[in-house]
């Protein structure tokens, strides 16, 4: 569903998990972003794209390699496919593969492309590596903590900051990979805005904002979070840390499993 439209942005928001796709159209070319879920959710981001795109170069964006994020890969067969180098030499591959497969096979989805990990066609491998299309600028910064292969996406003149599975108006953080690089993603996040005229803020699940306030509440937010956590984890407060879990929005199996998953995590880096 369509929930966002401005200045060359085009926000889609799947009915499961919240989770966003993006498409940016630019004077130089379309740029879609994790395209995903269902297949008329993914086919309405097709129909839009073949709408505006006029002969344009088309690139395909993946923020990480979660297999929510990639579901969609083979609906854009003759994009340009940019990731971090993380994401290109990612070890589970395989699994990633797997849990789409099961997804599809539980709900009896029946999808018109073939399912596979993307291939990279533009790697990125340190912060600030840009690429230049016309008078378009895409700069990448690397966000591990969430998972090993995160990337931070700024396409200028527009000023849009896509953040991947960070800064989400609602959901806290999920460590997949490590806090303490979590943390310095999150400082990063200060740089970020301090050295680019970010506009609009994009998260992979929930709702985009325009606010440089909201977007620096999001930061504290999940900073706060984070630190009290790790705090609790490490003076082994159960009390504190089963409070903690009870903050996550929509409480379930799986946000019970993603806060055990943050407590192993902080128990192996800080204990």
């Amino acid at each position: 569903m369509k929930i966002f439209q401005k200045d060359g942005l085009t926000v889609f928001q799947s009915a499961l998990w919240k989770t966003t796709s993006s498409v940016i159209e630019t004077n130089d070319l379309i740029l879609v972003v994790d395209p995903t879920w269902l297949p008329l959710e993914v086919q309405e981001i097709q129909e839009y794209v073949a709408h505006i795109r006029n002969g344009k170069d088309l690139y395909l964006l993946f923020t990480h390699g979660d297999f929510d994020h990639i579901i969609g890969y083979h609906a854009f067969p003759d994009a340009k496919v940019i990731g971090s180098k993380g994401m290109q030499e990612h070890p589970r591959k395989q699994y990633k593969l797997d849990l789409i497969q099961s997804f599809d096979n539980e709900y009896y989805v029946e999808r018109p492309y073939a399912i596979e990990f993307p291939t990279i066609d533009i790697v990125i491998e340190q912060d600030g590596q840009q690429l230049l299309v016309g008078d378009t600028t895409i700069t990448f910064y690397l966000s591990p903590g969430h998972t090993h292969d995160g990337l931070f996406t700024i396409i200028e003149p527009i000023g849009i900051w896509i953040t991947g599975d960070y800064l989400s108006d609602f959901e806290l953080p999920y460590l997949f990979d490590s806090a303490k690089a979590y943390l310095a993603t999150l400082q990063k996040s200060y740089m970020i805005l301090d050295s680019h005229p970010v506009k609009v803020l994009v998260p992979g699940h929930g709702q985009m904002t325009e606010d440089e306030d909201e977007m620096k509440r999001r930061i504290v937010l999940a900073q706060d979070y984070l630190e009290r956590l790790i705090d609790a984890v490490t003076r082994e407060d159960e009390e504190a840390i089963l409070g903690l879990e009870k903050e996550m929005s929509f409480p379930s199996n799986f946000t019970k499993g993603c806060h055990e998953e943050n407590v192993a995590i902080i128990k192996k880096e800080y204990c």
